[in-house]
C-alpha cells in the first residue's frame, strides 16, 4: 500500500531522497495515485488524470536512474500541469467544451522543460474557459472565476502535489493560491516560455508556479526559465540559481514598503485588520510608501490591453463556436471589440510611466508587500474585485509572490504578496524565504 505521507514531504526533501536513491518515483507516484482516489479528481482540482501513464512515466524514471545517469533537478517529481498547456499526447481541452477530446502532438516549451528535468506529469489541472473566463459547474452553469481557486492551485493545496504549473492570462493565479491557501509565484515578465500554451494576451501573461513554500516554487521555476527564440518576451541571460539564493541569508535584514495601492477599499474588513497587525509585527522593518494617484489608472489600463488582445486572438474561437461561451467571457469580447488602436496602444506606453514610478517605491526597500487578495474564499462567494491586487503588477510585469502567513479567526487562509523589481527574482524570492522563515520561528515562539 502507498503511503500517503510521504506527499507531506517538502519538494526540496522529495527531491534529495528521489536523487540519492533513498527513494524511487513509483513510490511517489503511488502516493499520488492513492490521494488523488482517495479524495475524487474534481476535488483534487483535475481536469485529466491517468494512473496507469502517471505509473509508466515513473517506471522510466526508475530505469533511467537505474543505468546510472545523469538525473535532472526535478527527477522523480510530480508536477501537475494546468489544461492551457499543451502536453503530447495528452488532452488538453482548455476549459473550453468545444474542445473536448483535442490532444496536442506536440509538447510546450514548459513541459519540454520539465521532462528535460526529470520530472513526471502527474496530470492535467482545471482552468477556467479558454484560461480567462468562467468556470463551468455544469452544462449549463457557470461558476466565477474569483469564487473557483485554477485547478493548478488546489492540487497543490490538497496535497495530491507537491508543485503545480499555470498559466495566468487574466492576473488572477496569485490571487488563485492566495485562496487556497498555498504559494503562489509569477515570474519577471518573460522569464518562462509561453510557446504552446494558450496565451490570448501576449502583452502581460506569464506562467505561476505553486508549492506549498517558496522553497518549492524556486526549485520549479528554476527549472522552467529560461529563452525560447518561439516566445520573443524570453532574452538570453545567465541562468538563475533561484533554490540556491532563496535559501541564502540575506545580507541584512531585509526592508519591506507597505503599499495599499489605490484599490486598498476593494480589501475587506479581515484582510485590513490582518494587514494592521502584520505592519506593527514587521515594526522599524516596514514603511508605509503611498503610490501617486496616477496610478489608479492602472487597472483600467491593464484591463483595457487584456480585453483588446484577448478580443484579437479569440476572433476564430468566436466564428466557430459563439453559442458555447460564456455570457461572461461573450461579455468581455465585447467589450475588448470596443477599445480603439490608439486607446491600446496609449495604455502600453503607460507602463513605462507607471514602472519609473515604482521604481522610486522599489529603491527604498528589497520588496513591496501588499494583501494577494481582497480576502478569504468564503462559501463559494466571488467578487468583481478579485484581481484587484494583482493587475498592476502584470501590467508592469514585475514579479509578484504569495504567501499564506494569515488567517481568519474561522481558519481561512489569506495570502502576503511581495512584488520585486522587473529581473529581480532571485533576490524577491530570497526576501519571500526570510519572511516565511520568520513567521515560522515567530509562531514556534
Amino acid at each position: 500500500m502507498a503511503d500517503r505521507r510521504i506527499l507531506d514531504l517538502p519538494a526540496t526533501v522529495l527531491r534529495e531522497r528521489l536523487a540519492t536513491g533513498a527513494m524511487r518515483a513509483i513510490e511517489l507516484t503511488e502516493a499520488v495515485v492513492a490521494r488523488v482516489e482517495c479524495l475524487g479528481a474534481a476535488t483534487t482540482g483535475f481536469a485529466w488524470f491517468d494512473a496507469g501513464f502517471a505509473r509508466r512515466q515513473a517506471a522510466s524514471l526508475d530505469q533511467f536512474r537505474g543505468r546510472g545517469r545523469a538525473l535532472g533537478r526535478l527527477h522523480g517529481l510530480a508536477v501537475a500541469v494546468d489544461d492551457t498547456i499543451d502536453t503530447a499526447w495528452i488532452p488538453t481541452e482548455r476549459g473550453f467544451a468545444p474542445l473536448q477530446g483535442r490532444v496536442p502532438e506536440k509538447e510546450s516549451a514548459i513541459v519540454e522543460r520539465l521532462r528535460g528535468a526529470g520530472a513526471m506529469v502527474a496530470g492535467k489541472t482545471r482552468v477556467a474557459e479558454l484560461g480567462v473566463g468562467d468556470f463551468r459547474r455544469d452544462d449549463e452553469n457557470w461558476g466565477s472565476p474569483s469564487a473557483t481557486p485554477d485547478g493548478a492551485a488546489v492540487a497543490v493545496a490538497t496535497g495530491v502535489v507537491p508543485l503545480s504549473v499555470g498559466l495566468d492570462g487574466r492576473s488572477a493565479l496569485v490571487g488563485s493560491a492566495a485562496r487556497a491557501g498555498v504559494t503562489g509565484y509569477r515570474p519577471s515578465f518573460g522569464a518562462i516560455s509561453r510557446r504552446g500554451a494558450l496565451d490570448l494576451v501576449p502583452s502581460l501573461s506569464a506562467p505561476c508556479v505553486f508549492a506549498p513554500n517558496v522553497a518549492g516554487v524556486a526549485l520549479l521555476a528554476e527549472a522552467l526559465f529560461g529563452f525560447d527564440a518561439a516566445d520573443t518576451a524570453t532574452a538570453l541571460a545567465p541562468h538563475p540559481r533561484l533554490l540556491d539564493h532563496a535559501g541564502s541569508a540575506p545580507p541584512v535584514v531585509p526592508t519591506l514598503a507597505f503599499v495599499r495601492t489605490p484599490w486598498w477599499d476593494c480589501a475587506g474588513t479581515e484582510m485590513q485588520e490582518a494587514f494592521d497587525e502584520l505592519i506593527v509585527a514587521l515594526g522599524e522593518r516596514c514603511f508605509e510608501a503611498p503610490l501617486p494617484h496616477i496610478f489608479a489608472d492602472g487597472r483600467i489600463l491593464a484591463e483595457r490591453v487584456m480585453l483588446a488582445e484577448m478580443a484579437k486572438n479569440l476572433t476564430g474561437i468566436r466564428q466557430r463556436h459563439p453559442a458555447a461561451l460564456s455570457p461572461m467571457l461573450s461579455d468581455m469580447l465585447a467589450e475588448g471589440d470596443a477599445v480603439l488602436a490608439r486607446d491600446y496602444l496609449a495604455a502600453l506606453d503607460w507602463r513605462t510611466v507607471l514602472y519609473a514610478g515604482l521604481e522610486a517605491v522599489l529603491e527604498r526597500c528589497d520588496a513591496i508587500v501588499t494583501p494577494a487578495a481582497t480576502g478569504p474564499s468564503r462559501d463559494g462567494e466571488g467578487t468583481e474585485d478579485a484581481t484587484a491586487f494583482n493587475a498592476l503588477w502584470a501590467f508592469l510585469g514585475v514579479p509578484s509572490v504569495s504567501l499564506p502567513l494569515l488567517e481568519t479567526p474561522d481558519g481561512l487562509p489569506m495570502g502576503v504578496q511581495l512584488v520585486g523589481r522587473r529581473g529581480d527574482d532571485a533576490r524577491l524570492l530570497r526576501t519571500a524565504q526570510w519572511l516565511e522563515t520568520s513567521f515560522q520561528q515567530e509562531m514556534q515562539g
